[in-house]
């Protein structure tokens, strides 16, 4: 069994070695920065979900700036940026981290856990339903040179109850349901499921997907002049 599980551990080893030069011969400098350095501990498989929440997050961010824009100047709302966001949502998000991770991986494991982690995975799935209708949406509006006037507010509206949605959904599967699916397995155990998340990544997007995501919505931030984290501190309070 150990022979079994050090054979496996080095063909991962290889794969990954492999998909990061070819990476590497595209954006020269990019894919051995994403590698772990000596002594640098893995991404655990929750660490691993959590930040890519933190992409979805972002996402939902540019929709939430968008939406004064929407309201009172349309026409400066560029719909190829939201565009562009949507699909990296559709991509990353649900056919990548809802679809292939979640729902085949984490639901179904809590599920059995207790009727209330049940009754959470129900209600998870149905808003990955619905957000999906909503990119859907999203990606049908702004598939033009602009946004027209008739669609101005339905898109806002649209995207505050998706943030609001998501914001909540994320919140609640980063503390209680990724938390809970953890206790289902050992140390060892859950090493290798990261290792196989990271399969199902590679094989997806044949390279680190979570890399290119964050370097996708990067450059969606630098269009928007959202990339100075400053401009989104709270102002000072008021004296009681």
């Amino acid at each position: 069994m150990k022979a079994e599980y050090n054979r496996r551990n080095l063909l991962h080893q290889s794969l990954l070695a492999g998909s990061a030069l070819a990476v590497w011969e595209v954006f020269p400098g990019l894919a051995f920065s994403q590698q772990p350095s000596a002594g640098e501990p893995e991404v655990a498989a929750t660490e691993d979900l959590m930040r890519e929440h933190g992409v979805m997050r972002r996402a939902l961010l540019v929709y939430a700036e968008s939406v004064p824009k929407l309201r009172h100047n349309p026409a400066s709302v560029d719909p190829a940026t939201l565009h562009r966001t949507a699909q990296l949502f559709r991509t990353f998000g649900e056919d990548y981290h809802e679809r292939m991770l979640e729902e085949q991986h984490i639901f179904p494991k809590v599920r059995k856990m207790s009727p209330e982690l049940s009754h959470y995975a129900d209600s998870l799935i149905a808003q990955h339903g619905r957000g999906r209708e909503i990119t859907d949406y999203i990606l049908a509006v702004c598939n033009g040179k602009k946004i027209g006037a008739a669609h101005a507010e339905p898109l806002a509206h649209m995207f505050q109850g998706f943030v609001r949605m998501y914001e909540n959904h994320a919140a609640r599967e980063d503390t209680v349901i990724f938390p809970a699916w953890k206790k289902n397995f050992t140390n060892k155990q859950l090493d290798e499921l990261s290792d196989q998340f990271e399969d199902i990544e590679h094989t997806m997007f044949g390279k680190d997907g979570f890399a290119d995501a964050e370097k996708t919505i990067s450059a969606i931030e630098g269009t928007l002049g959202l990339t100075d984290l400053g401009q989104f501190t709270a102002p000072v309070p008021p004296k009681p």
